[in-house]
Formats: C-alpha cells, structure tokens, sequence
C-alpha cells in the first residue's frame, strides 16, 4: 500500500549560476508531498489499524525535520558568498544554509534524506519512505524516489 501527505510551506531561494530570472533572489509557495509504502497496520485495537501510518504522524515528522526548518526561510547554497553575506546584515534572519544550490531536484533529495530515518517500522509493517516530491510551481517539480536516493 501506498499512501501520500501533502504539506506546503513558502522560502527564499536563488540559483546563483542560472542564465534567466532565477540568479535573482526571489520565493516560491512550495507543497511538499510525502509517500510511504507498508502493509496496512492490522493489530486489533491499535489506533493505527487499517492504516499504513496516521496521517497526522506523517505531517507531524515531516513539520518537524523539514518544513518548521526551511518555512519562511531563505535556503541558500554554501558557495553563494554574496548572498550569505547580505544575509548575515539581517538581524534575527532566518537563513538554511545547504551544501548544494537550492534547486527544486537538490531540495528534494535533501528532504527525502532527512525524512528517511524518521520514517520507520514500528508495527511490523515494513513501513519506508518511497518518495518526496517537491513542487516549485504548481507546474514545476522534482522527485526523489527511494531507488534515486
């Protein structure tokens, strides 16, 4: 079975080396979607019986090594000194700074490597995370499967 959590946040970003719109430093309305597959949880009794995994679970490990992190922040690339630097004259500034250029595929991959551990078997349900999408744009966005990770 496979089941699928969707949650969206909005961040700051730029692709320093991009030859259009996107060198310059501007936000998206990203979604995030979140899917694991596992055998439907059948203890008698359990909160969790019929389901792979409470959707509320989901969301709550996905808010908390994820979204709470880069929500309202400005996800900036490590080599991007320019930016790093303006950044660190604001104040209080809520800044996530990342070994790889924010584009939507790295940030998929980031999250999925950060989801991955939390998303664990705790009924003998061969529970795991399978996917994280990344929307950009409602018309743009990046996957990371369990296999490409």
């Amino acid at each position: 079975m496979l089941i699928t959590r969707r949650l969206e946040f909005d961040a700051g970003h730029r692709i320093p080396n991009h030859n259009s719109q996107c060198k310059h430093l501007h936000g998206h309305r990203y979604a995030i979607e979140i899917s694991l597959s596992g055998q439907v949880i059948t203890a008698e009794g359990a909160s969790e019986q019929g389901m792979v995994m409470d959707f509320s679970d989901v969301k709550r490990i996905a808010k908390e090594r994820v979204v709470d992190a880069w929500d309202h922040a400005f996800l900036v690339y490590r080599g991007d000194k320019p930016v790093l630097d303006f950044l660190a004259t604001l104040p209080g500034h809520k800044t996530v700074v990342l070994d790889v250029i924010p584009t939507a595929e790295n940030l998929a991959k980031a999250a999925f490597d950060l989801l991955a551990p939390a998303y664990h078997d705790t009924f003998g349900n061969d529970l795991r995370l399978e996917r994280v999408r990344l929307f950009e744009t409602p018309n743009n966005w990046a996957d990371c499967t369990r296999q490409g990770a």
